[in-house]
């Protein structure tokens, strides 16, 4: 099961972490990932980190300004979102697989309910 938080309403150029649980199996067989959906579109990669953290990888709309990371010992993988802009307006979902997986969604089996982001210029 996973569980995001950290959603909220904030200005362009703010900042804001979001946080994503995992329980079930032991935090470090999952590989996680984040996705977002704004509405009316279609859900969209943002962001993924290798079982131990030491690889991550990002969709294009992330690279620069956000920074996936995770802490095996806390069950938990974060989502540090900077410079955020009003197109960066979505519901924030986090993902697991216990295998590789790549930028599609139909990568992972695991997915949380979801946080919603909002930014306002």
């Amino acid at each position: 099961q996973l569980q995001a938080s950290g959603g909220g309403s904030v200005q362009a150029g703010d900042s804001l972490r979001l946080s994503c649980t995992a329980s079930g199996r032991p935090f470090s067989s999952y590989y996680m990932g984040w996705f977002r959906q704004a509405p009316g579109k279609e859900r969209e990669y943002v962001a993924s980190i290798t079982w131990s953290g030491d690889r991550t990888y990002y969709g294009d709309s992330a690279q620069g300004r956000f920074t996936i990371s995770r802490d095996n010992t806390k069950s938990t993988v974060w989502l540090q979102m900077n410079r955020l802009k009003p197109e960066d307006t979505a519901i924030y979902y986090c993902a697991a697989r216990t295998t590789v997986a790549g930028k599609g969604r139909d990568d992972y089996d695991y997915w949380g309910q979801g946080t919603e982001v909002t930014v306002s210029s």
